[in-house]
């Protein structure tokens, strides 16, 4: 921990420099103000993604086993999904061999959009995004901070011990680091359309070794700041009368066709056993 603390001083003091050096060449060689804070946003970006890389503890979250994930696959959620599922060895399945069955070749600004279903139940995500949507400011600094707001079924667990430290997280649909720059779309932690509850691990984790939602969002976020259009929907998937989705359908690909998944990530955790029809939470 404290070798990690080190590193990130030491990039915070690569930031300032890098800071000082853009502040004082747009002075010096009369570089336009907008080119200017165009550079030094390139530079805060790319700080905070490594800094959020380098210290985010959903890198550190154990992975479920396929014995622990398979436990959500009943008759009732695999009707919901393509029969082609494949474990990866990291927490999540493949689908349809890694084939979304999205079209990407579309012209349109870019959008987001919520679906609830029959039973008013957060469904589906559904968006089309730019550069432009990414937002790289904090949920305070725009509003979209965390509220009391809970959704269905959210029984929090905290001082688990042997896996993430809590159960629950209020788990979104489309996330607001690919799209809280789309004015008019509330991306904030209580909206009821786009936030069910999902645990600590699926929501977080974002290792090559624990692949929950945050890994594959964060593929879609490189694509963004490489100025790609990506198509992206991600699914709730609900056993029956659940309140507490089953696992999450994330589907992805981008128009150039070099960004392009499917999976199915397991509404599970490594130290927890779930009451899908209810949220309670049993300590493992």
């Amino acid at each position: 921990m404290k070798r990690k603390f080190k590193k990130l001083w030491r990039w915070l003091a690569v930031f300032s420099v890098l800071f000082a050096i853009a502040t004082g060449f747009q002075k010096n060689s009369g570089q336009s103000s907008e080119a200017s804070t165009n550079s030094i946003a390139k530079i805060f970006n790319q700080f905070s993604q490594f800094s959020s890389q380098n210290t985010s503890h959903g890198q550190q979250l154990p992975a479920p086993t396929e014995d622990e994930a398979k436990v959500v696959l009943t008759s009732a959620v695999r009707k919901q999904l393509p029969a082609n599922l494949r474990w990866n060895g990291h927490g999540a399945y493949i689908v349809n061999n890694n084939h979304p069955q999205l079209n990407a070749q579309i012209s349109s600004v870019p959008y987001a959009v919520n679906h609830v279903d029959a039973k008013g139940r957060a469904w589906r995500g559904d968006a089309w995004l730019n550069h432009s949507t990414r937002q790289y400011q904090n949920r305070e600094q725009t509003g979209n901070g965390a509220t009391n707001w809970r959704p269905a079924g959210f029984l929090q667990a905290t001082n688990l011990t042997n896996g993430p430290r809590h159960a629950y997280d209020r788990g979104h649909l489309l996330g607001y680091a690919l799209l809280g720059g789309i004015k008019g779309f509330d991306a904030s932690e209580s909206n009821p359309q786009n936030i069910a509850t999902q645990t600590a691990w699926a929501n977080e984790a974002r290792s090559s070794n624990s692949t929950g939602q945050n890994y594959y969002e964060g593929l879609v976020r490189k694509a963004l700041d490489q100025n790609k259009q990506v198509r992206y929907r991600v699914t709730n998937i609900y056993d029956g009368n659940c309140v507490v989705p089953a696992g999450a359908h994330i589907e992805a690909l981008s128009k150039d066709g070099s960004l392009s998944f499917n999976v199915f990530i397991p509404n599970v955790q490594n130290n927890i056993s779930i009451d899908y029809a209810t949220g309670a939470v049993a300590k493992r």
